[in-house]
């Protein structure tokens, strides 16, 4: 009997022990409040100014700004450290890799002597390797602040490709089916900046080797900025790497540079395209001739046209000629370096 009564007195009262419990209770609910899924879940559902505002329903929202096509912001690829990036990969790899797959003829780069930059570069188009062969013969001063206009429902339509190649070639997004505002006048401020360009006026990679019509892009930007076009042919790099194919081969390529195309006062983009096409198709004549038969068809106005023949497929793929020899001695020995160091 003892026993029980000394037990109940070592009980607490009945009003401590329900205020423990509360105090267990509240501290209890406490740490689970400050869980991190507890935490995560509060934040979802804040309020403003602790989160973003709602959007009243009633109001239709904006469509989402879009970061891809002609939309791309490269502005991070001109910045210094990316150009000193892009500078060391284009001198170490771009153009030993060129040398190697395109066994390069150069010619006519006395032509850019005496230039005073920014200028336009305009050349037919038939592979992707078009593009490092240009960037790798263009003297060390011009192509280290180059940018090209790339398509920009093709390069620009994933952001992994729009990096690479924005890093790689300085590329911009630039409309090819019709005339874009904003990718035009992007492409005019930084020649304005003191840029060069260059863009493949055909919109694209020949098909079957024979040149496609020239659009007014370069001539637009041309009359724009009024800066000269320099017109570029590039024969041979169907064979290293054609479109629609995934087999590189190594195969003889010339490159060669015309005189700079100004454009006059009484120019419009029609008729300054079609003088940079007749100025590419004399260039083209040249490639398979000699510069001054070149020259004399030229003023005749004789120079075969870069679309070809009007014939069935066989006949303009016969008319193309074979493929070029892959012989070292094709050329001479001045016409074998890979560049030659052109004056400024």
């Amino acid at each position: 009997m003892n026993s029980r009564r000394d037990s109940s007195r070592s009980l607490l009262p009945t009003r401590e022990v329900r205020a423990d419990a509360a105090l267990g209770g509240r501290v209890g609910s406490t740490l689970r409040r400050l869980r991190p899924s507890a935490l995560a879940s509060r934040a979802g559902s804040a309020h403003f100014p602790l989160a973003a505002p709602t959007w009243p329903g009633t109001v239709p929202r904006p469509a989402p700004t879009p970061e891809l096509g002609v939309h791309y912001d490269t502005a991070w690829s001109r910045r210094y450290p990316v150009r000193l990036a892009r500078a060391i990969v284009l001198d170490n790899v771009t153009r030993p890799v060129a040398k190697v797959l395109a066994q390069p003829r150069l010619r006519g780069e006395d032509a850019l002597v005496g230039l005073d930059t920014p200028l336009i570069f305009a050349a037919n188009h038939a592979s992707h390797i078009d593009t490092p062969l240009i960037l790798s013969s263009l003297p060390q001063h011009i192509r280290h602040k180059t940018v090209v206009a790339a398509a920009a429902d093709y390069f620009f339509d994933r952001r992994w490709k729009a990096d690479v190649f924005t890093f790689l070639l300085g590329a911009i997004p630039m409309e090819r089916t019709k005339v874009n505002r904003k990718s035009a006048q992007a492409a005019a401020d930084l020649i304005a900046d003191g840029w060069n360009l260059v863009i493949f006026p055909e919109g694209g990679r020949t098909p079957d080797g024979w040149g496609q019509p020239f659009r007014g892009g370069a001539a637009y930007l041309s009359i724009r900025t009024g800066r000269p076009v320099v017109p570029i042919h590039l024969d041979g790099t169907r064979h290293v790497l054609a479109k629609g194919s995934s087999t590189i081969r190594r195969s003889r390529t010339t490159l060669t540079y015309g005189l700079p195309v100004w454009p006059s006062k009484d120019d419009d983009a029609r008729s300054m395209a079609a003088r940079i096409e007749a100025a590419v198709a004399a260039l083209a004549e040249e490639a398979t001739t000699d510069w001054w038969t070149a020259r004399k068809a030229a003023a005749r106005g004789e120079s075969a046209a870069l679309q070809g023949p009007d014939a069935v497929a066989w006949r303009r793929s016969w008319a193309l000629g074979p493929a070029p020899e892959r012989q070292e001695d094709i050329a001479g020995p001045e016409e074998n370096s890979w560049p030659r160091k052109t004056r400024r």
